[in-house]
């Protein structure tokens, strides 16, 4: 199965794990089949009513092939995803799914993890703790949250406590006597060799890259569940699509993904905001506009390809395979 094929899976069971968020465990309709392998700090695209698509962290054990597990966060500001999840998904729902993508992979070769997670960013550490365990490679988690109440996943967690090279610190800023996580501390702190993820709210990641930014860019990982900034919407260039010879305005107000859709060429799309990898296009020709928070700088400088639902264009023209 490729990365963009789909299956239906069952909803099997919908637990409470924090204000605010709920757990979904999915299985196979036939409960004989195995679902797609995954890596550690993979995610699934969830179909939702209204063409919505979605991306979830799995956040099991990669070991685990007879289920996925998911956390959703109801966003305050939910265009429709979350708060369908919520309020309308039941117990026995078949979703349709993606098959499992990793663009936050964990480096096995690392002597040591550091593990940072602001709300529901614990999600995909905690696939990357299952598997730090049986890799035997230790292992130490900083989970921020508002307050315990708000933090997901504690008592799965708390099955960590007293196993060899297991170390979970929990901060709760909002509560009697907390503080802000002192990130340049956690960095500081780090062991010879480490490698550090992260994931959580935009000012924690930005606090994030500023107190790693003297480490090897090899070492420091991190992934966004909110862009970052506003899609390119610049307009004024033309876009040429290779496969089907074709050639659409990009006029201003405009989104290339805006651009895309009105003449039906678009690719599969998920978040609309840079962060999920689903759109990514490869570029033939031109230079791209890159507001994705998905590509590495290097990756954009390559100027190869982009994510069509948010990035736009520095020169008069782009061909994009397509």
């Amino acid at each position: 199965m490729t990365a963009t094929s789909s299956l239906q899976v069952r909803v099997r069971a919908t637990t409470y794990e924090a204000q605010s968020i709920l757990g979904f465990e999915l299985v196979p309709l036939d409960p004989a089949t195995a679902l797609p392998a995954f890596t550690a700090g993979a995610h699934i695209d969830v179909h939702l009513p209204g063409g919505l698509l979605r991306s979830y962290s799995l956040l099991n054990d990669p070991q685990e092939t007879h289920h996925y597990r998911i956390g959703v966060n109801l966003d305050a500001h939910s265009r429709g995803g979350s708060r369908h999840m919520h309020e309308q998904l039941r117990t026995g729902a078949v979703l349709t799914i993606s098959a499992p993508r990793n663009l936050f992979a964990m480096d096995e070769s690392s002597p040591f993890n550091v593990f940072i997670a602001g709300g529901i960013g614990i999600t995909p550490m905690l696939s990357m703790i299952a598997r730090s365990q049986a890799l035997s490679t230790p292992w130490r988690l900083h989970y921020a949250a508002r307050t315990r109440e708000h933090a997901g996943f504690l008592d799965l967690l708390a099955t960590y406590q007293g196993q060899s090279g297991a170390d979970v610190q929990l901060n709760f800023d909002q509560e009697s006597g907390g503080r802000m996580l002192d990130l340049n501390a956690v960095v500081a702190a780090m062991p010879a060799g480490a490698h550090v993820y992260a994931c959580g709210p935009a000012p924690m990641l930005k606090a994030y890259e500023q107190a790693t930014a003297s480490l090897p860019p090899e070492r420091v990982h991190r992934e966004y569940f909110a862009a970052q900034e506003a899609a390119a919407t610049e307009g004024s260039y033309t876009v040429t699509l290779a496969r089907s010879q074709r050639t659409l305005q990009i006029f201003p107000g405009q989104t290339l993904l805006d651009g895309l859709i009105a003449i039906g060429a678009e690719p599969t799309f998920s978040c609309q905001q840079g962060i999920c990898g689903t759109c990514e296009v490869k570029v033939l020709e031109g230079t791209p506009d890159h507001r994705d928070m998905v590509l590495t700088e290097a990756e954009q400088a390559a100027n190869d390809r982009m994510m069509v639902c948010c990035s736009g264009a520095k020169s008069a023209r782009l061909v994009l395979d397509l």
